[in-house]
């Protein structure tokens, strides 16, 4: 059976052997109040996801200038927050408040379709992302035109939607919940349903984070070696002045300073929205796969609450994004004030300074000649 009812596990064979359903019980679920708290924090969430991740697109298309190809995949990533907004997160909040899916069987499957679409689609873009800065700081190869990040990415949304597809065609186990926020792959002994769980877990985290995880990795000791290479660089520049010069002891040798902040922001960036997917994603993936495993922990009084708390952070990635990039990226600071109405501005707007296009890989590399770009 693909779906079954959460409001009668017998009819699935899900029973306790005592014949009873502790999580059944009102008083082993969560209090209403903070209930009703988190349901309010996810509508703000909601608003926030929306918002924020509205302007990132808008910008990307609205602008040509701004559509290369990181930009392009920075905005396929919002648009999958978007919908990962609109389309999942209002359903769990009304059944984190009611404990009772009002949506029907067949929209539960379609629910969890969508769910697990959308977090592939946003992981695999952010695993493109960090591929791209892999190669460009370490491998010094900036290969990924605008053409190219197009046709990755509508590669990206045909493998998510592949992976997605048998919660909905009736391949799996899928729970309704009252033993879940959400629409779940819920607790089952047939191998197939427990090798797709573990494919989910695979393609959603594991692999991504392991990638990901090594191109960091190795962009941190790119970065150090040339940050190394950069300062001894310019240390042997002021000793040859010295040496050159003929100064005594009263004075000053001629000081060389290397900036090496603009070299590591973008990529400091990047590795921020890393640890943020790993924070956010690690707990739902633990408890995704205990669900399927373990009938103890699935069954237990306890599964609810944590299953919110894990359902809950793992939507707080759509909201985390755009707090980013306000925080480290200047144009979409400047974009968030034009999209702003003039009478909600509290200070006037300073012209920006002169922008000019480089390669990315350049500002990485360090020569003998010359320690800034």
């Amino acid at each position: 059976m693909a779906w079954c009812n959460g409001s009668s596990p017998d009819a699935c064979g899900l029973m306790e052997p005592n014949g009873t359903d502790p999580v059944l019980d009102d008083h082993s679920l969560m209090p209403v109040t903070l209930r009703v708290a988190l349901a309010a924090v996810m509508i703000f969430m909601i608003t926030i996801g929306f918002l924020g991740n509205a302007i990132v697109c808008l910008i990307v298309y609205q602008k040509p200038a701004m559509r290369s190809a990181i930009n392009l995949l920075l905005a396929t990533l919002a648009f999958s927050d978007i919908m990962l907004s609109l389309l999942c997160m209002p359903f769990t909040a009304i059944t984190v408040v009611t404990v009772d899916w009002r949506f029907g069987g067949e929209f539960c499957r379609v629910s969890v379709m969508l769910y697990w679409f959308f977090v592939l689609e946003g992981v695999s873009i952010l695993l493109i992302i960090s591929v791209d800065r892999f190669l460009i700081i370490v491998q010094r190869q900036d290969k990924l035109t605008p053409h190219r990040a197009k046709v990755m990415i509508a590669a990206s949304w045909a493998l998510s939607f592949s992976v997605a597809l048998p919660s909905v065609v009736g391949w799996t186990v899928v729970e309704v919940p009252t033993r879940a926020p959400q629409c779940v792959l819920g607790y089952s002994e047939s191998l197939a349903d427990r090798g797709y769980a573990v494919l989910l877990a695979v393609a959603v985290f594991f692999v991504p984070f392991g990638i990901m995880l090594y191109s960091y990795l190795c962009i941190l000791n790119t970065v150090r070696r040339n940050a190394l290479r950069i300062h001894n660089h310019a240390d042997s520049l002021c000793l040859n002045q010295v040496s050159k010069l003929g100064l005594t002891g009263l004075q000053r040798p001629p000081q060389v300073n290397v900036d090496m902040s603009f070299k590591t922001r973008a990529f400091t960036t990047i590795l921020i929205l890393f640890i943020g997917f790993s924070v956010c994603w690690l707990p739902h993936t633990v408890v995704s796969l205990l669900a399927v495993f373990s009938r103890r922990f699935y069954f237990s009084a306890s599964f609810y609450p944590i299953s919110v708390g894990a359902l809950w952070l793992s939507y707080l990635k759509t909201v985390f994004n755009p707090i980013i990039y306000c925080w480290r990226i200047r144009k979409f600071r400047e974009a968030c004030l034009e999209f702003m109405p003039k009478t909600c501005r509290i200070f006037p707007r300073v012209p920006g300074r002169s922008r000019r296009r480089i390669r990315p890989s350049n500002i990485y590399v360090c020569s003998e000649i010359q320690s800034a770009v």
